[in-house]
């Protein structure tokens, strides 16, 4: 079965996935870069939420978020994660599971240096998933940390603030067919490599 996808669709999967978002860039409307991130405690609850993908390459599918967050807390407990890439433009779907690890503090320092100044405010001024009573708290954090780095050309980043990435296992591609005879294929990594195989829509 490999051989057969291997010759239609090629023998990496993560090239694969490179130009089915390259193709997306051109017609989705918004975002063709967001990706449901699904997590599980240590007692197996579930979580899903939209992130924003900031790298695909060999490596694995890279994120940012607070540490201190829902999806943070529960790669901490349980690494393992999935994710869904879904673009209504070109009726595609993408979905990749695996293991979660953080990235080297340098690479997330890097990143975090081409994000705006507000979002890096932001970052300092939200401890995500944390409940608050009234939206003028939010409103001050903002106005707080405005102030603190007022002087500042470099705003450094929060502590908790975290790269992740998913090292791909499995990667299940599936492009949309009239009357639900979609095309679905699922690439699986081995020692040896990436295996592919059919699967019934």
């Amino acid at each position: 079965m490999s051989e057969e996808i291997f010759e239609t669709y090629g023998k990496d999967p993560v090239t694969l996935c490179r130009q089915w978002y390259e193709e997306a860039e051109k017609s989705e409307l918004n975002d063709p870069e967001a990706v449901c991130l699904a997590t599980c405690d240590a007692q197996g609850n579930p979580s899903n939420r939209m992130v924003l993908l900031k790298e695909m390459n060999e490596s694995g599918f890279k994120f940012h978020t607070n540490e201190e967050s829902r999806k943070g807390r529960d790669i901490a407990e349980n690494p393992k994660g999935a994710m869904c890439l879904y673009w209504k433009s070109t009726r595609k779907q993408i979905r990749i599971s695996g293991e979660v690890i953080q990235v080297d503090p340098s690479e997330t320092d890097d990143y975090f240096a081409t994000r705006s100044i507000e979002r890096r405010i932001g970052a300092w001024a939200s401890m995500q998933s944390k409940p608050f009573d009234h939206l003028e708290e939010m409103e001050k954090n903002v106005k707080k940390f405005e102030k603190e780095f007022a002087d500042q050309d470099n705003i450094p980043r929060p502590p908790y603030w975290k790269g992740y990435r998913l090292i791909p296992e499995t990667m299940e591609f599936w492009i949309a067919h009239k009357d639900r005879l979609h095309t679905r294929f699922v690439y699986t990594k081995t020692t040896d490599g990436w295996t592919a195989t059919w699967l019934c829509p």
